[in-house]
Parts: C-alpha cells; structure tokens; sequence
C-alpha cells in the first residue's frame, strides 16, 4: 500500500507516493532524479549515499522514505548556490581530495555536517568523525587536508 509523503529536498518542497520499503536513496536517485549519492554497500559502511537529513548526515541507503516525510534533505546536487560551490566543494577540487569521486559525495555532506557542528574541528574530530565514509582510491590525507582547510578559514 503506497503512502503519500512530503519532504523539502534542496529547497524545493516535494510530494511522492511511496511504498513502505522504499529507502531514501532511491527516492532521490529514481524518482527525483539526483544521482549524486550512491549505491555502496547497502548496509550502512561506507558512506556513499550520505545525505543531510535536518542537517544530520545518514546512510540513505538504509533509511525508508517513508520516514523522511516532512523532514529537509540536501543531496550533494542542493550544496552549491547560484552555480558557486560550497567551500567544502572547492576545498576538494582544490586539494585533490577524490579520484574516481564514487565517495566524494558522502564525505563532502559529511564534511559539511562536521563543520556546522565544529567549525574549527581537530584532525582527530575529522577522523572521528568521517569514520562511516570509505574511500576505495585511499584520498584520506587529501580529504582531511581539505577539511581542516575549510575549518581553518570558518
């Protein structure tokens, strides 16, 4: 039995019916269309379809749909403003902070999370904190590199 739910995603307030077992990930990816986090492990490990849930970073992977209703979700897609990257964007273009990039959206929303928690976060805070995102090409030190970057000039 489907379900109508509404959730604002990047801004725009959306409607979608629903069926009860549909994750999160798929919605945004299927039905709407935002490709940018995707389909890792399925369960929870590597971080790859990281999305912002009223600003707490998730595994959409593993969260229904049905249980974002009403809440505000940003996708990698509604991080950048008026075609201008977030700095944790051009923080990552800037250091090299990816390869093949199948990751770089968990870590980057990840990122994001951290530093409106942590404005100025420690090496081991970033760590400690981006510890559910898996990169397969080993862009760590980049990646942490970036972050403080940001941190640094917040």
């Amino acid at each position: 039995m489907k379900k109508t739910i509404s959730l604002t995603v990047n801004g725009v307030e959306r409607t979608a019916e629903v069926e009860p077992r549909l994750t999160l990930l798929d919605l945004v990816r299927e039905h709407f269309g935002l490709t940018g986090a995707k389909l890792g492990c399925d369960v929870q490990v590597c971080g790859a379809c990281t999305l912002l849930v009223n600003g707490k970073p998730i595994s959409a992977c593993s969260m229904l749909a049905v249980d974002a209703d009403g809440c505000e979700v940003v996708t990698i897609e509604g991080l950048s403003e008026q075609n201008k990257l977030h700095p944790v964007q051009e923080a990552f273009v800037e250091f090299g902070a990816l390869q093949c990039g199948y990751c770089t959206s968990g870590f980057i929303l990840t990122a994001k999370a951290l530093l409106d928690e942590t404005p100025h976060p420690s090496e081991q805070q970033i760590r400690d904190y981006l510890a559910g995102n898996l990169c397969r090409c080993g862009c760590y030190q980049e990646i942490i590199q970036a972050i403080k970057n940001v941190g640094s000039e917040a």
